[in-house]
């Protein structure tokens, strides 16, 4: 079997729609979490809280919004 063979893996094939510029922003601003303050929930939160980046509903970021945006957005 030759690397021709195998198929062809589109990067977004499970994507139901285009990226809205909040989610964008979102994916954006955990990137630079993650290369900046860490990888722990308690990083993340505490990351996207200072910088400002909320909720949907424009409320700062718990542990538990997060987990529920993550599932939402089916991340």
């Amino acid at each position: 079997m030759t690397s021709t063979d195998w198929p062809y893996l589109e990067p977004h094939q499970s994507r139901t729609h285009q990226p809205t510029p909040y989610e964008l922003k979102l994916a954006r601003t955990l990137e630079e979490i993650f290369t900046e303050d860490g990888h722990e929930l308690a990083d993340v939160i505490a990351g996207l809280n200072a910088r400002q980046v909320h909720t949907p509903d424009g409320t700062p970021w718990t542990e538990e919004t997060f987990r529920a945006e993550m599932h939402r957005l089916g991340a």
